[in-house]
């Protein structure tokens, strides 16, 4: 997604039918990066009319939430390390066999979705780079400054940048 359809991304996946969904634990520092972005867009007044979810991790259930809105944007911190701040993917359906649910995927919720329901929306993981994953409240100074360069991009043309479009993870949880 290019630095110019960056700062659009608000605008597609804000209003009546659009769910942002953030994934995370505050509990376990930067794995509360989904939650603080859900923070930020309301505390910034950005959600009006927008469903806000916040939960711990996908289950097979998101697939029927997930499946009522045309366009979804899920929200997830990122151990990836090629991962500088932060990335908007656009993840694919696929089936991913995960030893347990706390593994399950972007991709089999939405692979779940059209199989069961016969609706898939129109998605997109924005990636938050993470770096530490301890039992404390809060997030990294770091973590912190990556939140900050995603919502500027995404809300001042003048601070958007490329990020690649290919996928830096395959649609799940980075």
């Amino acid at each position: 997604m290019s630095g110019r359809d960056t700062t659009t991304l608000l605008a597609e996946y804000a209003g009546a039918g659009c769910l942002v969904y953030g994934i995370g634990n505050v509990g376990r520092q930067d794995d509360g990066l989904g939650w603080a972005f859900v923070d930020w867009l309301e505390d910034s007044g950005r959600a009006t009319g927008t469903e806000l979810v916040r939960s711990y991790q996908l289950q097979l259930e998101d697939a029927h939430l997930v499946a009522r809105f045309p366009r979804v944007l899920f929200v997830d911190a990122s151990r990836d390390p090629a991962l500088a701040d932060f990335a908007v993917l656009r993840p694919e359906p696929a089936f991913d066999v995960p030893f347990t649910s706390h593994a399950l995927t972007v991709a089999t919720v939405l692979a779940t979705a059209r199989l069961c329901f016969g609706r898939l929306p129109d998605a997109r993981l924005l990636a938050l780079r993470g770096y530490s994953w301890e039992l404390v409240e809060g997030l990294t100074e770091e973590a912190h400054q990556n939140l900050a360069a995603a919502t500027a991009a995404l809300t001042h043309p003048a601070a958007a940048y490329a990020v690649p479009a290919s996928p830096l993870v395959r649609g799940g949880r980075p």
